[in-house]
């Protein structure tokens, strides 16, 4: 069922994106990011070229469009975030079973959460699968939701907009995104990583800050 669904979505996306444009990326990625299903790649790709370069949009609207997809994922990854935090490992198991989550990925995304914290939430979200899964641990955790929405929306923006202007660019050959991402994702991560450093660091010295004044 879950296979039949994925072809669907990705043999009529040119339908969707002709129909109602970007309220069709908001909306596949609000499910993208819920379930697992269609990889964001393709979304992605796809709405750089349809929706921009066909349109011959100029450069600065793929920081917009992946301001939007971002938002959109944010909002997606809450509801699976909400979902492990309010019903816990039962309600994950179930998940896991509806959406077909391989629970040897889930178990490496908590894993990886308990080594790295929760500035796992930033980077993870420009590594293929683990960015989906890794609202199940957040939620579990239960992280503050404000640190993770802050760490989903910067992580997501940084991966939409480097898909949106890999589609914009390659166009007709944005099938060629998956081999880019493999290759652009170390980079990626470097810089989702500085970003938490930093994030993490202005974090510490708020908080020192009422200890020093006292």
């Amino acid at each position: 069922m879950i296979n039949e669904i994925e072809t669907f979505l990705i043999e009529n996306l040119q339908t969707i994106f002709d129909s109602i444009g970007w309220f069709g990326v908001v909306a596949l990625l609000l499910f993208e990011n819920a379930t697992g299903i269609i990889p964001s790649e393709i979304i992605m790709g796809l709405a750089g070229w349809m929706l921009l370069a066909a349109h011959d949009a100029p450069f600065y609207t793929i920081f917009v469009g992946g301001a939007i997809a971002a938002l959109a994922s944010t909002g997606g990854a809450s509801i699976m975030y909400w979902a492990a935090n309010l019903g816990g490992r039962l309600v994950v198991d179930k998940m896991a079973r509806w959406f077909r989550f391989d629970k040897a990925h889930i178990e490496r995304a908590e894993n990886q959460f308990q080594r790295w914290g929760e500035g796992f939430v930033l980077f993870g979200r420009m590594i293929p699968i683990v960015r989906t899964l890794i609202n199940i641990p957040a939620g579990l955790a239960r992280m503050p939701y404000g640190q993770f929405v802050l760490y989903t929306l910067i992580g997501s923006y940084i991966w939409c907009t480097l898909l949106v202007g890999a589609g914009y660019f390659l166009g007709h050959e944005w099938w060629r995104i998956s081999g880019i991402v493999k290759q652009t994702a170390p980079w990626a991560l470097l810089v989702g990583l500085i970003i938490w450093i930093v994030v993490n660091y202005y974090q510490r010295l708020r908080k020192s800050k009422p200890q020093l004044s006292s």
